[in-house]
This record gives structure tokens, C-alpha cells and sequence, in this order.
């Protein structure tokens, strides 16, 4: 309503009332008092109104200035610039009621992103109380007074450091479950090894861990738990790898010691071929179970009666075999190394010795032997091809001395091979005795002992031999010789003296045999290279 309209509607009501104060006959002095009532009256209206104007200004201005200190402290809570909408009204010309409802509807913009802001923080502290819970096992309720929405600093700043949490957190999960997941692998192969129930092993550390849907715990409770029991049993798969390959090994010697069958061993092969296998490499069910070991044990107990049932044949089989290696490689026991079989008998039929020591000795002289021998084996080798060359040196000397080599018959062209190569061996014999004599002077300089071949020094048997082709050499020559002189007698006295040569050529060839049987190119039974001295060290004794 215009300030013009109130005026006519004033001076309307006014004429009125001085024409009905003419009807009635108000005097001039009513009508100023009635006038003056009237001003005090409208007065006293706009003075009240005006004071409602006012209290209503203030409380617009008041409101105004809650409202933006509402919306400031949201911005201070959520870190971002305060909008001052009181300045901008002073400046723009607005009305408090048109800033009042431009600040409340940013008020109203600014509690409803607070609002939002809010949300995101409970989701990501909420996401956070049950990552922690996952991990150490905590109560809703310890979680919840850890973790609470601070509403004094609802930034963008703090949420990414919750967010940066959440992430930690998340990514220390997932390498939880992955270490669960390694346990619970490594756990089922050691229970598979060791012949135990992997569902009622993991039960045990936490039910969840068995179920193929869901979640599992991954708490630190559960993941020592797992971690002490994959431990426990890695420990308990060394010890029975170690304890079974203890077994399997005196399984072998017993096995060697008494010559099993191939068919008695194979019921055990698949446990003796993990002999030498390290703990990772044992991965098949069951290979260290205590059935198996037990099993193990049993035919341990069995070889170990049986043994005693045979030792006396094992040591009359090691003491055949210690003969035949010092047989092979010529060598001749000493006195108190040579244990005699009828002696070995009866001191295990007596009681009076272990069998087992007995053995032991045996083996140890037969280890012995046979390292002696591969420092032996150049010089025998040598030894066999000279005493082989001897033999076919007397070969050549009885076929030399046949009247009949020449006359054709059958075979004789394979006998004449033979004696031109006997000839071409014979020839080297010289070289091979001296080649052989510095190899035996070096070993037993090197050795600091004699060099001795079935008891006999070898070295003097060479110096022997030597001796001897030298006596017949010479007697060769003084045939030789003798066979000029008679050449120039005449023929009837030739005659005559041919045949008292050839008497004596014979004697001469049986006392030359007679003087080499000493040596070692013809194996007689009197010689100390027969076979009786070689395959029977006792002879040298006797």
C-alpha cells in the first residue's frame, strides 16, 4: 500500500467524520480533542509497528549472521574458503530477507555436503574397523572407540589419509591372505608326507580355514598359529626323513651284507630310493608316515634275525672273497691278518668272538687288499704280460729243439705263425724285464717295502731270470762254438761226434729246465708262482 493511498484513505475517514460531527453538533473544541486522540492513537500504532519492524530487522540480521557463521564453520570443518554473503549483498543492493534466503540456501547447500562428506568418512573408518578387525582379531567394540568420526575436521585432506589407511590396510590384507594361503599349501604337503589328516589339522588352528567358501581368518592369532604349526611339522618331516634314511641305510648294508634277492628288496625300493633325497624332494603321500617307518622298523628286526641265522655263512663268503681278491692281485696275508677258517667256525660256534668283528676285520683286510692292489695294478699287468712271454719263451725252446718242426703235416703253417711270433716276443723280453724292474725299484722306494708277488720278492725273481737267460745264452754259444770245431773233422769222425753232442744238448736242456722252474715263467706245483701258492696263502706257512 502506497504512502498516497494512506493519505486518501485518511482524509477520506476524516470528511466522514466532520460530517457526522456537523449532524451531531460537536463544538470545535471535541473535535481537537477527538483529532489529538486520534493522532495519539495512530501514533502509538506506527511506533508499534515500527518496533516490530525493528525486532524483526535484528532477528533477519541475526539470523543472517548465525547462517553464515554456520556456513563458515562448515568450511572450517571442511577446509575450503568461507562465501561471505553479507558483503556481497552490501555491494549488490539486496534485501536481508533476499540475503537471508541466499545464505540460508547456502547453509542448506553446505550441511548437505557435510552431510556427504560425513558419509564417506563413516564408510572408509567403518571399511578400516573391519579391515583391523581381520587382522588382529579385535572386538566391534575396540574397534568402534578407536575409530569414530571426528566431526571437527571433516577435510578432504583427512579423508585420503583415512583412504591412504584403508589402502594399507587392505594391501597388509591381501599379503595375509596370501601368506594363509602359502601356509595352508604348505601344510597340506607336509600332512600328505606325514600321513596326517589335513581337515582336522587346520580345524584346529580355526574352523574357517577348511571352507572353500567365505572368508578365512586371517588374524595374528591365526597366522602364528599356522606359521608355528608349518614349523613343528617341517621339523618333524627332518627328523623322520633323517631317522628313515638311518634306517634305509643299515637296510642296505644288511641287504649287501647278505645278498638279498632283488624281489625281497622291492617291496622297500620306493623307501630306499629317498636315501639320499633332500627334504624338499620328498613330496610323494605318505613317504614318512609312521606306518611307513614302523614298517621300515619291523623288517629291520627281520634282517637283523636273519643275519644272525647266516653269519656264519657271511664270514665264510667275505673270508672266500678276501682269498680270491688277494688270489687275483697275488698278494699273500701275514700271519696274524690270516684268519683261518676252521679257527673263524669255531669261535662263532663257541660264542667266544662276535661274528660281526670278525666280519668287520675281514672287510677291513679286504678294503685294505684291494687299495694295495690299485697301486699294484700297472706293475702286475707288466708282471702277467712277462710271465705270459715266458711261457711262450719255453714254448719256443721245445719247438726249437723238435728235429720234426719242419716236416709238413697239418696245423704246421699255425705253428709256424705261432713260433715267429713267439720269436718277435721273445726278442722284447729284455726291455720288458728292465721296464718292469725300474717300476718295481720305484714303487717300493716310494712304498718303503718290498714288492711282493704270491709271497716272493718280485724283483729278486726277475734278477733270477735274468741270471738264468744269461747261463743259457752262453750255453747257446759255446754249442755254437762246438758245432764249428767239429765241422772241420772229417766226415766218418763227424759222425761219430754228432751224435755225443746231441746226448749232451738233451742233458743240457733238462738240467736248464731243472733251473728255471725256480724262476717264475713255468707255473709247476713246486714253483713259488704255482697256482697251489697263488689261490692258497696258507702255503707259504706251511
Amino acid at each position: 500500500m502506497s504512502k498516497t493511498h494512506i493519505e486518501s484513505v485518511c482524509a477520506s475517514l476524516l470528511q466522514e467524520l466532520e460530517i457526522i460531527w456537523e449532524e451531531v453538533g460537536e463544538t470545535k473544541a471535541e473535535r481537537e480533542k477527538i483529532l489529538i486522540e486520534i493522532e495519539d492513537e495512530c501514533r502509538n500504532v506506527y511506533g508499534k509497528k515500527i518496533e516490530k519492524v525493528k525486532e524483526d530487522r535484528v532477528k533477519i540480521r541475526q539470523e543472517i549472521a548465525d547462517s553464515e557463521a554456520r556456513v563458515v564453520a562448515i568450511c572450517s570443518v571442511m577446509e575450503e574458503p568461507p562465501v561471505l554473503g553479507r558483503q556481497q549483498s552490501d555491494q549488490s543492493g539486496r534485501s536481508l530477507k533476499e540475503e537471508l534466503v541466499k545464505i540460508l540456501q547456502k547453509l542448506e547447500d553446505m550441511e548437505k555436503r557435510k552431510s556427504e562428506r560425513k558419509i564417506q568418512f563413516i564408510q572408509v573408518i567403518e571399511d578400516i574397523r573391519c579391515v583391523r578387525y581381520e587382522i588382529n582379531g579385535d572386538s566391534d567394540e575396540t574397534c568402534s572407540s578407536d575409530l569414530s568420526v571426528d566431526e571437527s575436521d571433516l577435510s578432504l585432506r583427512k579423508l585420503e589419509e583415512l583412504h591412504r589407511e584403508l589402502y594399507t590396510l587392505q594391501e597388509q590384507k591381501r599379503n595375509r591372505v596370501k601368506q594363509i594361503q602359502d601356509h595352508l599349501r604348505t601344510l597340506e604337503s607336509l600332512c600328505s608326507v606325514l600321513g596326517l589328516n589335513f581337515r582336522d589339522t587346520v580345524t584346529k588352528v580355526h574352523p574357517s580355514l577348511v571352507e572353500s567358501e567365505g572368508s578365512r581368518s586371517i588374524s595374528n592369532e591365526t597366522l602364528n598359529k599356522l606359521a608355528s604349526l608349518v614349523k613343528q611339522w617341517h621339523e618333524t618331516k627332518i627328523q623322520r626323513m633323517q631317522e628313515l634314511q638311518d634306517l634305509v641305510m643299515t637296510m642296505l648294508e644288511f641287504w649287501n651284507l647278505m645278498d638279498t634277492p632283488a624281489e625281497e628288496q622291492q617291496k622297500f625300493m620306493n623307501v630306499s630310493c629317498n636315501i639320499a633325497a633332500t627334504v624338499s624332494e620328498i613330496t610323494r603321500p605318505n613317504s614318512l608316515s609312521i606306518d611307513l617307518l614302523q614298517e621300515v622298523k619291523d623288517e629291520l628286526c627281520r634282517l637283523e634275525e636273519l643275519k644272525w641265522s647266516k653269519m656264519k655263512e657271511l664270514v665264510l663268503k667275505k673270508r672266500s672273497e678276501l682269498e680270491d681278491i688277494c688270489r687275483r692281485t697275488h698278494i699273500v696275508l701275514e700271519e696274524e691278518e690270516d684268519i683261518a677258517v676252521e679257527n673263524v667256525i669255531k669261535a662263532i660256534e663257541s660264542g667266544d668272538v662276535n661274528p660281526e668283528y670278525i666280519l668287520e676285520q675281514i672287510e677291513y683286510r679286504a678294503g685294505k687288499v684291494k687299495e694295495e692292489a690299485l697301486s699294484r695294478k700297472e706293475i702286475l699287468e707288466k708282471t702277467e704280460k712277462w710271465l705270459s712271454a715266458c711261457e711262450e719263451e719255453n714254448w719256443l725252446e721245445e719247438y726249437n729243439q723238435d728235429e720234426n718242426r719242419y716236416n709238413a703235416g697239418k696245423g704246421s703253417h699255425i705253428i709256424l705263425k705261432r713260433a715267429e711270433k713267439a720269436r718277435a716276443l721273445v726278442n722284447k723280453l729284455p726291455a720288458m724285464v728292465e721296464a718292469l724292474a725300474s717300476k718295481i725299484t720305484i714303487w717300493e722306494s716310494e712304498k718303503e717295502s718290498e714288492f711282493l708277488f704270491d709271497g716272493n720278492r718280485l724283483l729278486l725273481m726277475l734278477e733270477d731270470y735274468t741270471e738264468l737267460r744269461e747261463e743259457k745264452e752262453q750255453e747257446r754259444r759255446r754249442k755254437r762254438d762246438l758245432k764249428k770245431l767239429q765241422g772241420q773233422v772229417t766226415s766218418e769222425q763227424d759222425k761219430a761226434s754228432v751224435t755225443k753232442p746231441q746226448s749232451a744238448k738233451k742233458g743240457l736242456k733238462v738240467s736248464t729246465n731243472k733251473r728255471f722252474v725256480s724262476s717264475p715263467q713255468t707255473p709247476r706245483t713246486d714253483s713259488p708262482m704255482s697256482a697251489k701258492s697263488i689261490t692258497t696263502p696258507q702255503s707259504r706257512h706251511g
